[in-house]
């Protein structure tokens, strides 16, 4: 493997993502053929395929999952090293790579925003996975830093919380919950549920709620994605419980209500989480810290959807 450039390495990494030449070649900007013959000479190098085609679909074969695995980790070592040299010059140098979790792609962004506009020179790596894509990012040691609002325990990981995530149950406003007032727990038992996939750190939030009510949550429909919940609840189709940080236009417009459910909004936080033995970059630390700073401080345990429920409490 000697005659293999880092080069040809990005193009491999990129093959192996994407298991699509065209897009590998659409990232990196060259033709085709280009990333073709360059998987050729890798192969050639290997001496044994990297690659296989069934159908239309390509696979990695062994020899290329264990290049793969190699190729990223020396990616990641010259990403490191870029970093540091970077450091030398101050903070506005190097690449944020960073992974949300869906729940947070509805606030976390003006954040990365701001803190990008601190620092101009800094590249912005985002990616919105679902649980356990992030939870695997994160043990192959992939990204910097990761958002999530529930941290596992049991995990070499560290998890800092830094913003509240406030959690309550959502409806159409012409649901006939939606006037009530002081609404006890028992009063959902025969309400049907639009739920998160088992998996979802919101569910498990929400089952848990439930179960320490002696309640199971009755589930009309399963749905895998926060944004079509608030759609399905909009038009009548169910029950809702969701983060406020994903309903807060909604909540503004009145297109949802947010129910006054005796002991809601459950409230819960938001955390900035990495690997224990994670070298964080200049960068990745600049922002870890500039989120347990200035955002911890931006974000108040309720937002205006809160703050109007406790106004209707009080009346």
């Amino acid at each position: 493997m000697k005659r293999v450039t880092l080069r040809q390495l990005r193009i491999f990494d990129a093959v192996a993502h994407h298991l699509n030449f065209s897009r590998a070649a659409e990232e990196l900007h060259l033709t085709q053929p280009a990333v073709s013959m360059q998987i050729k000479q890798i192969e050639l190098a290997a001496g044994q395929p990297l690659l296989e085609q069934l159908g239309k679909k390509i696979f990695l074969t062994e020899a290329g999952r264990a290049l793969l695995r190699h190729a990223q980790a020396i990616l990641r070592e010259l990403e490191e090293a870029q970093q540091s040299l970077a450091a030398l010059q101050g903070v506005n140098q190097g690449t944020l790579d960073i992974t949300l979790i869906s729940t947070a792609k509805y606030f976390a962004p003006r954040f990365l925003t701001q803190f990008c506009d601190l620092y101009p020179g800094v590249r912005l790596k985002l990616a919105v996975n679902n649980r356990a894509q992030l939870l695997q990012r994160l043990l192959d040691n992939e990204i910097d830093l990761a958002i999530m609002g529930h941290p596992p325990h049991g995990l070499d990981i560290v998890a800092e919380a830094f913003a509240p995530n406030p959690h309550a149950i959502i409806a159409s406003p012409n649901h006939p919950l939606a006037k009530r007032r002081r609404i006890p727990f028992r009063a959902l038992c025969n309400e049907n549920f639009l739920v998160r996939e088992p998996g979802s750190g919101t569910r498990m939030l929400m089952e848990r709620v439930f179960r320490d009510h002696g309640m199971s949550v009755s589930a009309s429909m399963e749905i895998s994605s926060d944004e079509t919940i608030k759609q399905a609840a909009m038009v009548g189709m169910g029950l809702g419980f969701l983060s406020l940080h994903t309903v807060e236009l909604e909540l503004q417009t009145r297109r949802l209500v947010m129910l006054d459910v005796i002991g809601t909004p459950i409230m819960r936080k938001w955390y900035i989480v990495h690997g224990k033995n994670k070298r964080l970059s200049p960068v990745a630390r600049a922002f870890r810290e500039f989120l347990l700073t200035r955002v911890a401080a931006a974000l108040s345990p309720t937002d205006a959807a809160t703050a109007a429920q406790e106004k209707k409490r009080r009346r």
